[in-house]
């Protein structure tokens, strides 16, 4: 019998990731926030539910999204950008008490490495470093993965770096920028195609409770990098602030490496 995944959130990452469960024979259903997408999950055999979560609970049809399903993916990027007041960590709480109700015992959940903290010194951010990040999204983040961690689901936490592909990477959101700060800092990246095949390889060893960093090896730095990257690409040029001292991290991912045995197989 083919296991059942209910992914919720099949977005940017969360759609291609369904698509690729789906080949390799994966049961999937999927949440999406728009009508529109609905079809499309549709006709590529992803069982799909309008569904949305706010600090009230779950609108739409979360039972039959959660029903006979061995495994939970939660993929809600917070959105505390567009909307910094809201308490992200009370949607997410409705959600677990709903994955808990059906009898789902396996979880990831999909969080960031904006969970620990920019330093002048860039630390080494390894599989033992705490989270300590204090931004409002970053306290957000940590106080839903303790929730996790003291439910009743086995659940593993995925700390993804900034996530990008061919199609939007972070260089074309700062070609022309100014005043760029930290250009010091060494970057913590990870393409859209290393997040999918993580997480199959989780799903396939079954690993669980546990939370892992996912970041490529490779950290460059934030001006060289990005300066290349917009000069290979025939993009206007980002222009970056020495006046403060740059801050950032170095996020390691060896834990998830030896534990999955994994290279990272796109390059930056």
């Amino acid at each position: 019998m083919k296991k059942q995944i209910s992914i919720i959130g099949c977005g940017w990452l969360g759609f291609p990731l369904a698509e690729f469960l789906v080949a390799s024979d994966y049961k999937i259903k999927g949440s999406t926030t728009s009508k529109n997408k609905l079809q499309t999950l549709n006709q590529s055999a992803i069982e799909s539910f309008l569904i949305t979560i706010n600090e009230k609970g779950i609108a739409g049809n979360h039972y039959d999204l959660l029903s006979g399903s061995d495994i939970a993916i939660i993929n809600i990027p917070p959105g505390l950008r567009k909307n910094p007041n809201k308490n992200h960590v009370v949607e997410i709480e409705h959600l677990i008490k709903a994955i808990e109700a059906h009898n789902i015992k396996y979880v990831i959940y999909i969080s960031s490495t904006s969970v620990f903290k920019d330093k002048n010194n860039f630390p080494l951010i390894d599989g033992k470093t705490q989270p300590n990040a204090t931004s409002n999204t970053a306290k957000q983040l940590i106080a839903i993965e303790e929730l996790l961690k003291k439910s009743n689901l086995n659940t593993t936490i995925l700390r993804f770096g900034g996530l990008f592909d061919e199609q939007r990477h972070p260089a074309n959101y700062l070609s022309g920028k100014k005043n760029i700060p930290n250009p010091n800092a060494p970057i913590n990246l990870i393409h859209k195609k290393d997040c999918i095949n993580i997480i199959s390889l989780i799903l396939k060893k079954e690993i669980y409770n546990v939370s892992l960093n996912a970041v490529n090896p490779k950290h460059p730095q934030k001006k060289a990098y990005y300066t290349n990257y917009c000069k290979q690409h025939h993009l206007e040029l980002p222009e970056f602030n020495y006046d403060e001292i740059s801050k950032g991290k170095t996020i390691e991912s060896s834990q998830l490496e030896n534990l999955l045995n994994y290279t990272f197989k796109q390059a930056l």
